[in-house]
């Protein structure tokens, strides 16, 4: 081997060796954490969540997670009331009041069995659809959306999607938020807690 090929090979290898390598910078999703809201004993509305918080929401979609503790778990002083539909989370619509525009997710423990419902109003005008039940303390994937097109809200849970009518206007959701809500005619019998965390 000539003699100025060992320092040649060594002078190329170190170099090769302090090349800066290039690379990908990866930007992690932010981790939004749960809301626990918590509606007392002898209430309908969430602590610090009654019909004086607004927060105002335009999207195509409002989609969260949330999860139910044994606290979902109840009896109505009325029977007849069991039936009646509590409401999770949703917004109102039509740049409106959510009695006469909105759609929610909406539950009931009824039969031994935790229970959610499309719950919508168009033109003041209630719906209720039953879309499935799911397990206490499991995170339960949630999304309502709209097709302007069809005039539908869809409905998606965990995968699971169904649709009811959307009479209103505007091409995207405009109104304000709904948060977790007892009731029905009946008051919550002990103090309920739910999770709920909107997802990016």
């Amino acid at each position: 081997m000539h003699k100025l090929t060992c320092p040649l090979i060594l002078i190329l290898l170190l170099h090769l060796g302090c090349k800066k390598q290039s690379s990908t910078t990866i930007t992690p999703t932010p981790i939004v954490p749960f809301i626990t809201y918590t509606i007392p004993k002898g209430a309908h509305y969430a602590l610090g969540y009654d019909s004086a918080h607004v927060v105002l929401i335009q999207a195509n979609h409002l989609h969260f997670t949330a999860i139910f503790d044994s606290s979902a778990i109840y009896k109505s002083l009325n029977n007849g009331n069991q039936l009646d539909v509590n409401k999770l989370y949703g917004f109102s619509d039509n740049l409106s009041s959510h009695h006469l525009f909105s759609a929610r997710v909406g539950w009931s423990w009824y039969k031994d069995s935790l229970r959610l419902y499309g719950y919508t109003y168009n033109d003041s005008i209630r719906s209720i659809k039953e879309l499935t039940t799911v397990t206490i303390g499991q995170q339960i994937d949630c999304n309502i959306g709209i097709d302007t097109l069809q005039k539908q809200y869809f409905f998606t849970i965990n995968g699971y999607t169904t649709n009811m009518p959307r009479t209103s206007k505007t091409p995207l959701i405009q109104g304000y938020k709904l948060y977790p809500y007892f009731g029905g005619d009946e008051v919550a019998p002990h103090a309920v807690n739910i999770q709920v965390r909107e997802e990016l």
